[in-house]
């Protein structure tokens, strides 16, 4: 190997390491919660796409539904308060993901065939398309979504008010 692939094959095994670190964070304050909430769930750990990705997951779902909330404000807010958790124990910013009884997963398959849909509709009409007001998680899924198609995307507004536009190629 040359200097700069052994290089970079130790970048990525550091970035893998800090990623895992933030997930076991993550997991031990999320067990905390759990804890203090009288909430049965077990936690997983991955890492996808470059961030630390966490989810509850329970045989219980209804119990787990609290934690997610109405359109997932509180899981959110869970996400938010876990990420600065993470950044009390490391210093460094946490892009982590957090998924609650499959309820991101549930949605990323949602979000996804819209901004399809949403790009073949631009694609049929060759105007403009502006979607409802999303998050960034949200964004983030029918941006991707509509690049498979083939199109491009941008986000307008502010939030909480931003929202995805689809353009025509």
């Amino acid at each position: 190997m040359t200097e700069g692939t052994t290089t970079a094959a130790a970048e990525s095994g550091d970035t893998l390491t800090r990623l895992e670190q933030e997930g076991e964070i993550a997991a031990d304050y999320l067990e905390g919660l759990l804890d203090i909430a009288d909430l049965d769930g077990d936690i997983d750990m991955d890492v996808e796409a470059d961030r630390a990705s966490v989810s509850i997951v329970s045989e219980s779902a209804r119990d787990l539904q609290k934690l997610v909330g109405r359109d997932g404000e509180v899981l959110e807010a869970l996400q938010e308060l876990t990420r600065l958790a993470v950044h009390r124990e490391t210093g460094d910013r946490s892009r982590l993901m957090l998924d609650i009884g499959g309820f991101r997963a549930k949605k990323r398959e949602e979000l996804t065939a819209l901004g399809a849909k949403a790009a073949e509709d631009v694609k049929t009409s060759g105007e403009p398309l502006k979607l409802e007001p999303m998050t960034p998680f949200e964004r983030k899924v029918v941006h991707d979504a509509v690049a498979s198609a083939g199109l491009r995307s941008e986000s307008e507004g502010e939030e909480p008010q931003r929202f995805v536009v689809v353009l025509p190629a």
